[in-house]
């Protein structure tokens, strides 16, 4: 078989360049956002000479408003977001560190225990001819990786809504100037998220090989398999992240939204509401550090699943560097990628209009994914031999480089075509949403009616994509196949994280413009740059729902490999009550998210009821709310209520292995993966289709629009209780399903060593 063009030791050097040239570039968008300052002075010179500067006035000055004032109030309640977002976060990982040392305990125990902890080699799985290194070795070496991607995802949680909060303030302040200044200091500061995630993703795994590789030497199926530890620890931590964040920013929203909206008809994000400060908060906690280390969780599992299918395939027996590392060479040519893509939205072309906002956005979309196509082409002729085998099932099935790209063409491409059709289902500009939004005519009931209907429809042409690209990556690569297909689809993640993190800043700068009394033209154009994020942030979640579906068959397919599953037979017994009980954890899951935002959300209502009733002179504005009460609700209710879903996914592996041993396994994680998928896409798109029905109804601008409104109309109340009931399905149940099918897969993966020696007690007492 021929080499490689690209030699390993260029290997070496593109990989950590790429990933340090994706970090400069996060800190170089980071310092042009913070040239907007915070203070009281001439905001005249930030940012001038630069694009986007054709009304470099500031409204106040036109409307005679205190510009001084103005500043001080974006910087006080910017500090209260952040100050609420930090500690929240900061409680979070106190419970969810407690968790991640004791898992990590569990790990090192059960994978140690499959050779009774002896410290001599043993016959390697895949060839029994071969000694490969003990057992106790995969167990510690397992530790340390999936330490290292727990750590790795808090950190990248942690920093993206350190980075959301400091650039919600400065996105209110440019929108004075203009709607292009605005949306330019957005989605800058997105990109600091998408590629300091993407890089530092990059970074760690690329390390955590190398010196990995100091130990096992040789032994590269020993080595890949102990990686597998990164992607459970990246997952594991995001599970925890998203339900415990998704519960608060729930909570918060919908006591908010129901007394403030429907009872006391006022704005949203009026100062005078109690829980307005909560609700912000909640978006970076949800929305912006629970996606964050959603999709790193994906990313760091796509590439582990890849990397252990190709150690025990001709890559890894020959130990052929630059090919096995194959999928971490598409990861860095995908933060170049992105890197020229964002220059197109802040540098080449500028927003001058409103209506040129979603465009721009959609417009990231195509550029990232035809540039990519370009360069996984040259990846695969430069990083591939021409022809080499890969594992399938216990055989080496022979490939060329170009199957292996259309593989990831495919993903890549199916990723862009769920984007595109979950906009189609949630954007206002379309007739979907507004179909939702004119049964709202006849009250709350149609507009569930119309809102589920849609969500439901909307499952329709994402499966088929999934299922095309399944086949296609599968004939072409087998398991490989469908790992290098989900990498592809995610290989674009620091513009697709960029992109999503847009949403809910612009929606914090129009909270923070609302409570500090700026112009109604401010809140327009806040609210504009709003309704094209959340949109885009419904995208988002078509990203990684599609992602996960390949993600966790990918891993599927490496754990019935490495638990010695010749066939999964879905007409034995074991195989089929497993896939009963999978297919119904998705609803267990959802049922137990939701009903957690339930009873957080009553706590609120009761609380802002309370307030609005007790604090005199607080509806007329001359008293303050208590909004620490408000937060500390939120922060005890979400820590509280984020244990019994996070339990249920990360015990379920276990009891079933232990238990019922990885037959029946195998079918829980096919059952759960068929089900959750198609709830996850409809639970979210109907959230989002509702939230836009009503920012339709609130916006006006069309005939059809002004005829259901205007604010507090029948209709338009119609349409707020739609969107609460939408709230916990697209930022609760919905997102965090993903991470259930994928966290479940990778975790039978990680420790199917001990389900294949000790599992199935039952069935051996029976």
């Amino acid at each position: 078989m021929a080499a490689s063009i690209l030699s390993d030791l260029g290997t070496e050097i593109l990989i950590p360049i790429c990933a340090v040239i994706g970090i400069a570039f996060s800190l170089l968008q980071w310092v042009l956002v913070s040239n907007v300052k915070l203070s009281p002075g001439s905001p005249r010179n930030n940012g001038a000479g630069g694009k986007n500067d054709y009304a470099d006035y500031l409204i106040e000055e036109e409307e005679g408003l205190n510009d001084h004032n103005v500043v001080i109030k974006c910087a006080e309640i910017q500090s209260a977001i952040s100050e609420g977002a930090t500690s929240f976060l900061f409680t979070e990982y106190q419970y969810v560190g407690i968790f991640m040392v004791a898992f990590a305990i569990l790990i090192f125990v059960f994978l140690g225990s499959v050779e009774g902890f002896s410290t001599k080699s043993q016959r390697c799985t895949y060839d029994q001819s071969k000694m490969c290194k003990p057992a106790l070795a995969t167990a510690a070496f397992s530790t340390i990786s999936f330490l290292l991607g727990a750590v790795t995802s808090i950190v990248s949680g942690f920093l993206g809504m350190k980075i959301a909060t400091y650039a919600n303030a400065r996105t209110t302040l440019e929108a004075r100037k203009g709607v292009g200044k605005a949306f330019i200091t957005a989605f800058r500061s997105g990109a600091v998220m998408g590629f300091l995630l993407a890089a530092n993703g990059l970074l760690m795994l690329y390390i955590a090989i190398n010196l990995f590789k100091i130990y096992y030497g040789d032994d590269w199926g020993g080595l890949f398999e102990a990686i597998t530890g990164y992607g459970l620890g990246g997952s594991s931590m995001a599970l925890f992240g998203r339900v415990g964040g998704g519960i608060y920013t729930k909570a918060a929203d919908v006591g908010a939204d129901l007394v403030g909206k429907v009872e006391r008809n006022i704005p949203e994000d009026d100062p005078r509401n109690p829980a307005v400060i909560a609700d912000n908060v909640g978006d970076n906690v949800g929305d912006i550090a629970g996606m964050g280390s959603d999709l790193f969780g994906s990313y760091a599992e796509s590439s582990c699943a890849a990397l252990v299918v190709a150690s025990i395939s001709s890559f890894g027996i020959n130990h052929e560097f630059t090919p096995m590392l194959y999928p971490l060479i598409i990861s860095s040519v995908g933060i170049i990628v992105c890197l020229i893509t964002t220059l197109f939205a802040t540098d080449i072309f500028e927003i001058k209009a409103v209506k040129e906002i979603e465009p721009s956005l959609k417009r990231q979309l195509i550029i990232s994914t035809v540039l990519m196509t370009i360069g996984i082409a040259v990846v695969s002729w430069i990083a591939l031999p021409s022809s080499f085998t890969i594992f399938n099932f216990g055989e080496q099935k022979a490939v060329k480089n170009w199957q292996l790209f259309l593989c990831v063409a495919v993903g890549l491409w199916a990723g862009l075509i769920i984007g595109f059709v979950t906009e189609y289902y949630t954007s206002n500009a379309y007739s979907p949403v507004q179909d939702v939004a004119d049964s709202c005519r006849t009250g709350a009931a149609t507009n569930v009616i119309f809102g589920l209907a849609l969500g439901y429809k909307s499952c329709i042409i994402p499966i088929f994509a999934i299922a095309v690209s399944i086949f296609v990556s599968f004939s072409f690569a087998a398991m490989y196949g469908i790992a290098v297909a989900a990498l592809g689809m995610l290989s674009t993640i620091a513009t697709g994280l960029a992109i999503d993190a847009y949403g809910p800043i612009s929606d914090n700068a129009g909270g923070i413009a609302e409570m500090a009394g700026m112009s109604h033209r401010i809140r327009e154009r806040t609210d504009a740059l709003d309704a094209a994020g959340n949109t885009t942030a419904a995208i988002g979640k078509g990203f990684a729902i599609g992602s996960a579906a390949l993600v966790s068959l990918a891993l599927f397919g490496a754990f019935v490999s490495r638990a010695d599953i010749s066939t999964v037979d879905v007409l034995t017994p074991k195989v089929f009550i497993g896939l009963l009980v999978g297919a119904m954890l998705p609803y267990w899951f959802s049922a137990m998210t939701m009903k957690s935002v339930g009873s957080a959300a009553l706590k609120m209502v009761e609380e802002v009821r309370r307030q609005f009733n007790t604090i005199p002179g607080l509806m007329e504005g001359t008293a303050k709310p208590d909004y620490a009460t408000c937060v500390k609700i939120s922060t005890d209710a979400s820590i509280k209520e984020m244990i019994p879903p996070g339990a249920l996914v990360m015990l379920t592996p276990l009891f079933v292995g232990i238990f019922f041993g990885v037959e029946t396994l195998s079918g829980v994680l096919a059952g759960s993966l068929v089900s959750g998928v198609q709830i996850a896409i409809s639970a979210s798109n109907t959230g989002g289709a509702w939230d836009n029905a009503k920012k339709y109804i609130e916006a006006g601008a069309s005939e059809h629009a002004r005829a259901l409104g205007p604010k507090g109309s029948d209709p338009h109340k119609a349409a707020v209780i739609g969107d609460t009931i939408g709230d916990p399905l697209k930022d609760t149940s919905g997102p965090s399903l993903n991470i259930l099918i994928k966290l479940m897969a990778v975790e039978s993966l990680v420790f199917a060593p001990f389900f294949a020696t000790h599992g199935g007690l039952l069935f051996k007492i029976f």
